[in-house]
């Protein structure tokens, strides 16, 4: 009996601690918007232990069977994701010439797959990992379509340290943030930080976890201690975002969404792969895209 008081209290302790940490940053990503600079500070938003995580992952991250191995199977939902952002704009029509800006590319595994698209312009890919633009950049030049002058740029450095288009008509059609805010530790800053890199009528795309005790048995649990499909330490719970609480952050941001704001969940089945789940976006994986008004 005393040994499971004692483990009921270590739970309780270890609740009341997580509660704390996630009322402090969902604060934060309520926070208000602030005016517009001309650029960000040169200060990421993103934990330097994080960076050393992806810096890690360098060497394995085009490994399909490898621990980036989930990131692989996910990527063509989030092209198809896209595509249902842009299926929901007022007067859909082919896109043609189109700007991408992959914020946290790692070693570029959506990057490269967006510039091989037929509609697609160019493609900038930047992350400061170090080690993962080395290996996105490695990868790249095994294709002579990706040498294409001005089709794929990569840059080492944190979005905050990136200068502003020139003209609002200069940004960027669709600025992705996959598996990215959720190893922010501030993700109120860093997402209006990447608002201002999005054309009037273009897309922020992004996906993410809730944060829900599905998404901690599932992705603490199951894929870091038991099944052990991605690297221990990985993620933070705390860190998750709900889709409410994103949309609560939007809603304070004037110009967006009025023609266009979908969020979907993302299941995988093991042996099946990815699969969208609409409603999943209220306990697990999840896509959620705004268009900036035009």
């Amino acid at each position: 009996m005393s040994k499971i008081l004692s483990l009921a209290a270590k739970c309780d302790f270890l609740l009341k601690r997580i509660t704390l940490r996630t009322s402090l940053h969902t604060q934060s990503l309520s926070l208000r918007s602030q005016s517009r600079i001309r650029h960000a500070s040169s200060t990421s938003s993103i934990d330097p232990s994080e960076v050393s995580n992806f810096n890690a992952l360098a060497s394995t991250w085009w490994d399909v069977n490898g621990p980036s191995r989930l990131l692989h199977l996910m990527n063509p939902l989030r092209h198809d994701f896209i595509a249902s952002c842009h299926n929901l704009e007022p007067n859909p029509s082919p896109k043609r010439d189109l700007h991408y800006l992959d914020v946290g590319c790692g070693g570029g595994i959506f990057t490269e797959s967006a510039a091989r698209l037929a509609h697609t312009a160019k493609v900038v890919g930047i992350d400061p990992s170090g080690a993962a633009v080395e290996a996105a950049k490695t990868h790249a030049r095994q294709d002579p379509k990706l040498q294409e002058p001005g089709r794929l740029e990569y840059l080492n450095q944190p979005i905050e340290s990136l200068s502003l288009p020139d003209a609002l008509d200069e940004a960027y059609d669709v600025v992705s943030l996959f598996e990215v805010i959720e190893h922010s530790s501030a993700p109120a800053d860093f997402l209006r930080t990447c608002l201002h890199f999005v054309k009037p009528g273009g897309w922020l795309v992004l996906s993410t976890i809730a944060r829900t005790w599905t998404s901690w048995m599932t992705t603490k649990v199951a894929a870091e201690d038991i099944i052990r499909l991605v690297p221990k330490g990985m993620h933070d719970w705390a860190k998750y975002i709900n889709e409410k609480e994103l949309r609560d952050f939007f809603d304070s941001q004037k110009g967006w969404g009025r023609d266009g704001v979908i969020a979907t969940g993302c299941l995988y089945i093991p042996g099946l792969g990815w699969r969208m789940v609409s409603g999943g976006e209220q306990w697990g994986n999840y896509f959620f895209g705004i268009r900036r008004d035009s």
